[in-house]
């Protein structure tokens, strides 16, 4: 029985599965808009809203875990924390959004977008002509 046993494993190791969510929270922190699985969006969003959430104080002792989390990327630590202080600092969860986008076409994976809430892409309809020709 599973009981009291959250997280999926995503047919990985426990070493894969933690390299693979340090990789796609550092690229999420990174480019603010990611493409990959449903399954893995869902632990993605897990794991990055826990982070964000320990950003947004910025402390000594945050700043270390978040370092020891995300892999030994001070740098990326330092744009999360500004990420978590700037536009995070009222908010008081939700910072991940997942949207779906498909299947892949290769193995009918079931796809989704994860972005940060207020960094979604702008539509080309709602962009007006004196934007494009600037």
């Amino acid at each position: 029985m599973r009981h009291g046993m959250a997280g999926r494993k995503l047919n990985r190791t426990s070493g894969h599965r933690i390299a693979l969510l340090r990789n796609l929270a550092a690229a999420l922190i990174e480019h603010k808009t990611i493409k990959t699985t449903v399954p893995k969006a869902k632990e993605l969003r897990r794991f990055v809203e826990k982070l964000v959430t320990m950003a947004r104080t910025g402390t000594l002792a945050n700043r270390r875990l978040l370092i020891s989390r995300l892999g030994d990327k001070p740098e990326l630590t330092q744009t999360l924390i500004d990420l978590a202080i700037t536009h995070f600092a009222t908010r008081p969860g939700g910072y991940v959004r997942i949207v779906k986008a498909g299947y892949r076409y290769g193995d009918n994976a079931p796809m989704a977008i994860v972005q940060f809430i207020g960094f979604e892409p702008v539509a080309p309809s709602e962009i007006t002509l004196s934007e494009t020709a600037a």
